[in-house]
């Protein structure tokens, strides 16, 4: 006797069989399963063709489970309840009643671009974990492609082909300067020639915007008179408003500090462009909150 050949029952399949065994009657269950009659009675021959046995024995009145689909129903019943459980976890991802958002971001991009994102977002979504990354700059492309986070805003310095970038928001590196400061009178941008002489505070050698800061200095024949080197901006900053002398920064960030007692200028001749991406790895979609989380993101920097 040749065996039988593999038969995997279809979900359609299985929830016709239920529906039969429970009801008894083709009609009815065609009726719950918002199919025609013709339809339930194709799958359960289908069914049963496939597994080689009588499910139900017809009579004039109802169709009768046999012993096969007695002891077919408990596994019929656990596969179906598994796949509703697999729906229903979806559909909560698919709507964010539930999941998580986890990014990488610099711990100063992160002090005034995240927290009325992740305010609004908690406010909307509030069964969504937001989960932050605040690594270091050397740190950033890593940790997008080792998939450590789902994301990163920032700045890749050397992307590479690994990772893609979308821009989230234009940025430029623009020059601090107290208030009183001589650079800070005229409304032109500041050349990067005039800074010639000026003690400056920025970050330190290989870190973050500085190779870009040399690069562009050296490209423009300024040699720079950097007497401060941080390893945060937010240092920069009070420095500067101290009288420390001027810093060098993403225009982003300086305004953000809402210092009155700071001016910011641009820098000029050349213009640096500075600026901030969503940062993801090739190939890798994102999550339905992911998503939510960026577009979250930006509406909050349009509205300010």
């Amino acid at each position: 006797m040749n065996p039988l050949p593999k038969f995997s029952p279809t979900i359609r399949q299985l929830r016709a069989f239920l529906a039969v065994y429970q009801l008894r009657k083709l009609s009815a269950a065609a009726e719950k399963l918002y199919v025609t009659q013709s339809a339930v009675s194709m799958l359960i021959r289908q069914l049963e063709e496939g597994l080689g046995t009588r499910l139900f024995d017809r009579t004039t009145r109802s169709l009768q489970p046999t012993a096969a689909a007695n002891e077919m129903l408990p596994a019929a019943e656990r596969i179906l309840r598994d796949v509703d459980s697999l729906s229903a976890d979806f559909r909560e991802l698919s709507q964010l009643q539930r999941g998580r958002v986890c990014l990488a971001i610099t711990p100063t991009l992160a002090s005034f671009l995240m927290p009325a994102a992740i305010r609004r977002f908690g406010e909307a979504h509030p069964q969504v974990r937001v989960v932050v990354d605040d690594c270091a700059p050397d740190q950033f492309v890593s940790r997008i492609i080792g998939e450590h986070v789902d994301f990163g805003i920032g700045t890749p310095e050397r992307p590479g082909a690994e990772v893609d970038t979308q821009t989230l928001m234009r940025d430029h590196l623009s020059l601090v300067c107290a208030r009183g400061h001589a650079l800070a009178a005229s409304a032109k941008p500041v050349r990067w020639p005039e800074l010639a002489g000026q003690p400056l505070i920025t970050v330190r050698p290989g870190y973050g915007i500085r190779p870009l800061i040399d690069a562009t200095a050296a490209q423009a024949g300024v040699v720079l008179n950097v007497v401060n080197e941080v390893s945060f901006l937010s240092t920069a900053l009070w420095m500067t408003a101290s009288g420390m002398g001027p810093s060098i920064m993403p225009s982003a960030f300086a305004r953000a500090s809402g210092d009155a007692s700071l001016v910011v200028r641009s820098l000029a001749a050349p213009r640096v462009s500075r600026d901030i991406f969503v940062v993801t790895k090739r190939g890798r979609s994102l999550s339905a909150a992911s998503r939510s989380f960026i577009e979250t993101l930006r509406r909050a920097l349009k509205e300010g």
